[in-house]
């Protein structure tokens, strides 16, 4: 029952003048989504349980068409489909950004209740550029990736990276993060190992708790971020490290009996308040839980997993959200990556969204398809009751983060805190100490005095202060070279052309190349991981080898130059070749046969001051 309004801070979301116990800010969390619970349609409710991908128009206003990659005019989605959980991608300037979140919170106001729009992104604050993982850092402070993070050996260092992260996210209007990502990084060829901590259940464990309290907070409030932990049970041990994103890489395996291992980091998450958990697209093969079989279907769809062991089992009552796709094919253009129904292939998209509100899930990832729930509940397959389950677990997070008091940001206040200049000072930093050092044979490293220096993809102005820049080895003094991982190019599922999957072999043609360049003047060389590569041959070339997880060219010389010296150590180990990672177990850390670098190795820590 409502009564009129004794506060300035009261915000009549219906329109109907009388202050709403939903719309009361001195009533908990619990109490407000109860009555607005009562009142939703059961379309704002379905509404709720969908979270797609949306793109900002020009200039940061609303895009009144379907984009490059969302379905949809945004509002249609808003006003007429009811969603309020987007996954934004391409941001342009930190006030644009939060110029369109005031529009898409002002279109929200218009809808019967007012319900706030929750922004979310995946991680956009290093390097990667793939639209189905991560986007590079744009107008954000730009730090290493997470395997980075990993490599400096420090939680304080996640956790201030996180709460840098969380305020200029806030700046922007973005209050939920699909990320951090806690996979195990046991399969060497598994192309997502960028965003994990590594191989060690136990480093993930305590870094997931630096990341949960630098987003979140002790508990979520107007000032946290909201985090969605994935990919639940833990996706690394992807068969021959196929990526389950695509039908080739569908199945899950652990042949070394490993499985409760990669629960050690959700076991951390759940225990330090994670809003939300997302579970992987993976389908196990051959697993056992209690002694019974678990069924052979991807995580999503898969009872066993979500409730028996998420919700019963390890008592997690937030919010699951589905990774993208499981019930639609996406067909971007001409570009079609089929839905991930992993083990319910034969199933059409009714019982996939069957299947997956019967295993527990609480949001469809990358869906919009409203009217097939809606159906499903008026045909009477769906209960009005377990709708109203996950929709008042999605309210809650609302209510916890403030968006129903005040959704909107400061435009001239997010210029000021968005790529501010000490939260680039902290990730450059951050970029120089995780780069680690291989070798350094003859103590070459650090890199002092000038040289005539011939140089590899750096910029000129990196290489320049390197010394007098030439352009052929057979005159320098110094070769320096940089190069990424290697991996096989596919193109012919969408996404495919951006996850690095494959052999973790170099060309033969670059190693003989190499050679020559390092016959004719010391080289050091770096090498960007995304995932191992096998350095065997160039290591023996290197006088100085050196790998980064996300260093731009200047804070690479920083590190080369001991400006900020490098600290890194390997958060996985590096394999000698592709024959000992075939052998190899997928779930078992660290398993490659007399590795050429094990995991923790680094001489940073021994460099000269």
């Amino acid at each position: 029952m409502g009564s009129t309004d004794p506060s300035p801070d009261f915000t009549d979301l219906n329109g109907n003048g009388v202050l709403d116990p939903y719309e009361d800010p001195g009533l908990t969390p619990e109490e407000r989504a109860d009555d607005l619970l009562g009142r939703l349609s059961l379309a704002e409710k379905v509404g709720l349980m969908f979270h797609t991908v949306i793109e900002p128009g020009p200039g940061g206003e609303l895009l009144d068409t379907p984009g490059r990659i969302s379905k949809s005019p945004t509002r249609e989605v808003v006003g007429v489909k009811h969603l309020t959980h987007f996954n934004v991608h391409a941001l342009g300037t930190a006030r644009e950004a939060a110029r369109w979140n005031n529009a898409i919170q002002r279109l929200a106001r218009t809808t019967p209740h007012g319900v706030p729009v929750t922004i979310s992104t995946d991680p956009r604050h290093a390097f990667t550029e793939n639209s189905g993982v991560s986007f590079t850092a744009g107008a954000f402070s730009q730090w290493p990736e997470s395997l980075g993070l990993a490599a400096l050996g420090d939680p304080e260092a996640v956790r201030r990276f996180a709460d840098i992260a969380r305020r200029e996210y806030l700046a922007v209007g973005i209050r939920a993060a699909l990320h951090p990502q806690v996979d195990l990084a046991t399969e060497p060829r598994w192309g997502r190992q960028a965003q994990t901590f590594g191989s060690s259940a136990e480093r993930a464990a305590r870094y997931v708790a630096a990341y949960l309290d630098g987003f979140q907070g002790a508990e979520l409030g107007p000032g946290s971020v909201a985090c969605t932990t994935k990919h639940f049970p833990g996706g690394g041990p992807q068969k021959d490290g196929e990526d389950a994103h695509f039908p080739y890489g569908r199945e899950q395996v652990y042949p070394g009996g490993r499985f409760e291992e990669h629960l050690a980091p959700f076991r951390a998450a759940i225990a330090r308040g994670t809003a939300a958990i997302m579970p992987y697209y993976g389908m196990p093969v051959g697993l056992e839980l209690g002694g019974e079989p678990v069924e052979e279907v991807g995580f999503g769809y898969n009872r066993r997993i979500v409730t028996g062991l998420l919700r019963d089992e390890l008592g997690y009552d937030g919010v699951v959200v589905t990774d993208w796709e499981l019930v639609n094919d996406n067909v971007v253009g001409d570009r079609v990556l089929p839905a991930r129904a992993w083990g319910v292939e034969h199933l059409d998209p009714r019982g996939r969204m069957l299947k997956v509100l019967e295993a527990g899930c609480d949001q469809f990832g990358g869906e919009e398809c409203v009217d097939l729930l809606l159906d499903l509940v008026r045909s009477g397959e769906v209960g009005e009751a377990r709708i109203d389950v996950s929709a008042r677990r999605l309210l809650l997070v609302k209510f916890r983060l403030g968006l129903f008091d005040d959704p909107f940001v400061d435009e001239d206040a997010a210029e000021e805190v968005v790529g501010a200049a000490e939260f680039v000072r902290a990730g450059r930093e951050a970029q120089s100490r995780s780069v680690t050092v291989l070798e350094n044979r003859g103590g070459l490293l650090p890199l002092t005095g000038r040289r005539r220096v011939y140089a590899e993809g750096l910029t000129a102005e990196a290489a320049a202060r390197l010394g007098e820049v030439v352009p052929d080895p057979a005159s320098a003094d110094l070769a320096v070279v940089r190069l990424n991982a290697p991996y096989e190019h596919r193109d012919d599922l969408f996404l495919e052309a951006w996850f690095h999957q494959g052999s973790l072999d170099f060309p033969p043609g670059l190693v003989s190349r190499l050679a020559r360049v390092a016959a004719a003047a010391p080289l050091v060389l770096d090498v960007t991981l995304d995932r191992p590569a096998v350095l065997t041959p160039l290591a023996e070339l290197a006088s100085a080898l050196v790998v980064d997880y996300g260093t731009s060219d200047e804070a690479l010389v920083d590190a080369l130059t001991g400006v900020t010296p490098p600290e890194g150590r390997l958060p996985f180990e590096i394999p000698r070749s592709m024959a000992a990672v075939r052998a190899s177990r997928e779930d078992v850390p660290d398993d490659t046969a007399n590795p050429l670098y094990p995991a923790g190795h680094g001489l940073g820590g021994s460099l000269p001051a």
